[in-house]
């Protein structure tokens, strides 16, 4: 079956940085668009960013500039690289694809930017 499993989070201070990964299975990874999303406390899930199959990328405007989505068909594994952070960028932090019109989400890992 499909699984999303993230990881990579923690405790950073405002203005550092943490890489966050999503190893994948169960489906031709290769075949699929990948995103991210967060969800933060009392608020909606929120998308973050979006990498093609053919590698294009594209970022909420709040985190342009800061954030980097890649991937790595090898391993089946997307990354979200996160600069610059934030205190309101406290989440958890989910992966996400699209499989045979069915979305599914990973668990999550949690980030906490506070000093």
């Amino acid at each position: 079956q499909v699984q999303l499993v993230e990881s990579g989070g923690g405790l950073v201070q405002p203005g550092g940085s943490l890489r966050l990964s999503c190893a994948a299975s169960g489906f031709t990874f290769s075949s699929c668009a990948m995103s991210w999303y967060r969800q933060a406390p009392g608020k909606e899930r929120e998308w973050v960013t979006t990498i093609t199959t053919a590698g294009s990328t594209n970022y909420a405007d709040s985190v342009k500039g800061r954030f980097t989505i890649s991937r790595d068909n090898a391993k089946n594994t997307v990354y979200l690289q996160m600069d610059k952070l934030k205190p309101e960028e406290t989440a958890v932090y989910h992966c996400n694809t699209r499989w045979r019109w069915i979305n599914y989400w990973g668990q999550g890992t949690q980030v906490t930017v506070s000093s």
